[in-house]
């Protein structure tokens, strides 16, 4: 069950990176003289979903092997 648990972190992590990358090209479409900040926030919204999903699968891990 642990692999389970650390699949379905990684799976929602790349949902909502998707979501992420996808409200960036939204909006560089939009306003494409923000691409600089629009930019810089997208790959650190990504960085943090990133080390969550991580954090979530190492925990899921941890649980399936201690026990």
């Amino acid at each position: 069950m642990a692999a389970v648990g650390a699949g379905l972190a990684i799976v929602g992590g790349g949902i909502g990176i998707g979501l992420v990358g996808k409200g960036a090209v939204e909006s560089i479409a939009r306003q494409p003289e923000a691409v600089g900040p629009i930019g810089t926030n997208m790959i650190l919204a990504a960085a943090l979903i990133e080390g969550a999903t991580l954090f979530a699968v190492v925990v899921g891990l941890l649980v399936g092997f201690v026990k």
